[in-house]
């Protein structure tokens, strides 16, 4: 019994340099999923996005153009232009004076300036929106302040539209032939 021994195992060489012996890893299980999480993965949820989601938490302030690729979250201060190629969304904190681009926007928060969406606009009860709205589908909700102008089409069908103007002349002649006479 060496190891209660007081004196040393003569056996034992001190001129051998100690090697460490490997270690071999151990694994971890994953944490214990929290009441949040339990609640996320009990619904179905489709694949995830391959990009990273963008979020500007409260106290972020940002003068500029904003783009984004992925969806995007905005609490923060917002004061130029902000383009995305899927979803924005502004929060209820959100204070943006910026023009806005996207696929389609959500705005709980405070804007000032035009919103043009491809897909879809939503205005929510806490929002206050000043500007000119553009998207093919266009939801306010009860509560929601809106002033400016909306157009509820794509802008390029906009652009695509003729409009002919006659001459009054023209338009007499035009209104006199497609009348019967007896």
């Amino acid at each position: 019994m060496a190891l209660f021994n007081k004196e040393q195992d003569k056996n034992l060489r001190t001129d051998a340099p100690v090697r460490p012996q490997p270690t071999q890893a151990v694994p971890v299980p994953p944490p214990a999923p929290t009441i949040e999480s339990r609640g996320a993965m009990a619904r179905p949820t489709a694949a995830a996005p391959t990009e990273g989601r963008a979020y500007l938490d409260q106290g972020s302030k940002v003068s500029g153009k904003l783009s984004f690729d992925g969806p995007a979250r905005i609490d923060g201060q917002v004061d130029g232009e902000i383009t995305a190629k899927d979803s924005v969304m502004i929060g209820e904190s959100a204070v943006v004076t910026a023009q806005i681009k996207a696929a389609s926007v959500i705005v709980a928060g405070k804007v000032s300036g035009d919103i043009t969406a491809s897909q879809r606009i939503e205005i929510r009860p806490s929002a206050k929106v000043v500007g000119n709205l553009t998207a093919p589908v266009l939801v306010v909700h009860e509560g929601a302040v809106f002033e400016g102008h909306c157009a509820m089409q794509p802008e390029g069908a906009r652009e695509d539209r003729k409009v002919t103007v006659f001459p009054k002349e023209e338009r007499m002649v035009a209104q006199a032939g497609g009348q019967k006479q007896a």
